[in-house]
């Protein structure tokens, strides 16, 4: 089994700026061998829950929505196993709950159909 634990999200102005962390624990290689992807969603109120960015550590690479190209910034910690999401420059739009996710069937997908572990999320509330 592996367990998500997401962390720093809270209530911020527009502009500002926050950095959510996701620890996993227990978590080995995918046995998919899709590059052993991770990647942040988020689902705001009466939304589908939509990708954010996802990370592979094989190649290292990423991908980002559209909505926060040039502002957020995905990386991992792979001795502490962590997940990061630095959000930059957070408009009202990024309201939502953000779930950290891993072990992807299709790679560096940011559709969360992909994706076989979740955390509870951790709750993001930006106001103008």
């Amino acid at each position: 089994q592996v367990q998500l634990v997401e962390s720093g999200g809270g209530s911020v102005q527009a502009g500002g700026s926050l950095r959510l962390s996701c620890a996993a624990s227990r978590y080995t290689y995918s046995r998919y061998y899709s590059g052993d992807c991770m990647g942040w969603f988020r689902q705001a109120p009466g939304k589908e829950r939509e990708g954010v960015a996802v990370h592979c550590d094989r190649d290292g690479r990423i991908r980002y929505a559209d909505s926060v190209k040039g502002r957020f910034t995905i990386s991992k910690d792979n001795a502490e196993n962590t997940l990061y999401l630095q959000m930059n420059s957070l408009e009202p739009e990024d309201t939502a709950m953000y779930y950290c996710a891993a072990d992807s069937r299709w790679g560096l997908s940011l559709d969360a159909r992909a994706y076989n572990y979740w955390g509870q999320g951790t709750q993001v509330t930006v106001s103008s």
